[in-house]
């Protein structure tokens, strides 16, 4: 059975919670901690759902908001279900069932 996981990046909740409100006010704790992000990194840093993390700034970041990664990184796995069309007791494959467009066919045109 297939697995499907998928996360949620909350570093918003926890700037929030920490009294920042601006995506600039987090450059300067990083910048103490040797993480030199332009304040364009720092905005999609803080508003995107970042797919790759250095784990420098997220040390960094578990440093500044005194938290875990697990309190930025909210993780989530479940069975993925499994589409199957069945007749009976056959399961068919449905690719081997629908119709092609027959190359031989000009188009119809004006």
């Amino acid at each position: 059975m297939k697995r499907q996981v998928s996360y949620q990046w909350r570093l918003r909740e926890k700037m929030a919670t920490a009294g920042m409100f601006t995506t600039s006010e987090l450059a300067p704790p990083l910048a103490e901690r040797g993480i030199n992000l332009s304040l364009s990194q720092v905005h999609r840093l803080v508003t995107g759902t970042p797919e790759r993390l250095s784990l420098p700034v997220l040390a960094a970041l578990c440093d500044i908001f005194d938290c875990t990664p697990a309190d930025l990184i909210a993780t989530r796995a479940e069975n993925a279900t499994v589409r199957r069309v069945a007749t009976g007791d056959a399961v068919v494959d449905l690719s081997a069932i629908l119709p092609r467009p027959s190359l031989n066919r000009l188009p119809e045109c004006c």
